[in-house]
């Protein structure tokens, strides 16, 4: 594997688009060879000390921003503006509905970044290509050639795997949602029902709901109805609260009203409350009389 070694203390100028603008990293360039999963394998097992490795990917909503806005953020003197890789947490998204600072040109990328401890993925993140990364003088392995298909496969396996890191493994389903390709959807739903964990299951359950759409819609009444642990049924009940109201307004009602546990209708209720919709306070007012 050609690696290409780029050392700064400075912002780094990468020689490709779509790359990320990292201060104080040691970037070296790697092109997948092979498949993303065997590159990661090689490049996790050369890795003595702590380092990052990262690649882009198609976005999902292009008005998005992904950054650590007041977690994590060094206005400091050696990065101004920019969000720390090391120590660091999560990462904040912001859509344009909420956020009116958010840049005219819209990204079409953004970029997974993995945190490498002890030869393993101990941590996943997300940002977009206009949040500006502090590396704090770590080694990080830029990925080129990287398919959306193979990013959105190696990060469903990570998110399903019950031998990784909790943390990991919930950062790689942030990081799959954020996928802006068809293949996104059909993993989420995989994943919202066939995962052996139930909190996987209902992370799952919650980004479909972001994503909306028919066969999201599916996979959540069909968790409703038939996964075992009512604690998935609930985060389902939720996921149905995040549709667009007209989707999913009458889907908790359905549910509210013939729903077999009564949790689950509970929840359902509780929702519709939220909803401040006149069909819910309809639906109300006949459970009332």
């Amino acid at each position: 594997m050609r690696a290409v070694l780029t050392a700064c203390l400075l912002v780094v100028a990468l020689p490709c688009a779509a790359q990320p603008r990292m201060s104080e990293a040691r970037v070296t360039t790697h092109a997948v060879s092979g498949s993303l999963d065997a590159t990661l394998r090689s490049l996790v097992a050369s890795m003595s000390e702590p380092a990052w490795v990262a690649w882009a990917a198609p976005v999902a909503d292009a008005r998005s921003t992904m950054c650590c806005f007041h977690d994590n953020w060094n206005d400091g003197a050696n990065a101004v503006g920019a969000c720390r890789l090391e120590p660091g947490s999560g990462t904040s998204i912001l859509t344009a509905a909420r956020d009116r600072s958010l840049p005219l040109e819209l990204a079409d990328v953004f970029f997974v970044f993995l945190r490498i401890e002890n030869r393993r993925v101990e941590r996943v993140r997300m940002f977009s290509e206009n949040c500006a990364l502090e590396a704090g003088g770590r080694q990080v392995a830029w990925l080129t050639g990287v398919s959306p298909a193979e990013s959105i496969a190696w990060l469903a396996a990570l998110a399903s795997d019950t031998a990784a890191a909790s943390r990991a493994a919930k950062g790689a389903m942030s990081a799959l949602a954020q996928h802006g390709v068809p293949e996104a959807v059909p993993a989420l739903v995989r994943l919202a029902r066939e995962a052996p964990e139930s909190k996987v299951r209902g992370e799952a359950l919650f980004w479909l709901s972001q994503r909306a759409g028919a066969r999201a819609a599916a996979a959540i009444t069909d968790a409703i109805e038939n996964d075992p642990e009512t604690d998935v049924k609930k985060r389902a009940v939720f996921a149905l609260s995040q549709l667009p109201a007209d989707e999913g307004v009458p889907k908790l009602i359905d549910v509210a009203r013939h729903n077999r546990n009564p949790a689950v209708r509970k929840q359902a209720m509780f929702w519709l409350g939220q909803s401040n919709d006149p069909r819910a306070l309809k639906f109300f007012e006949e459970v009332l009389k």
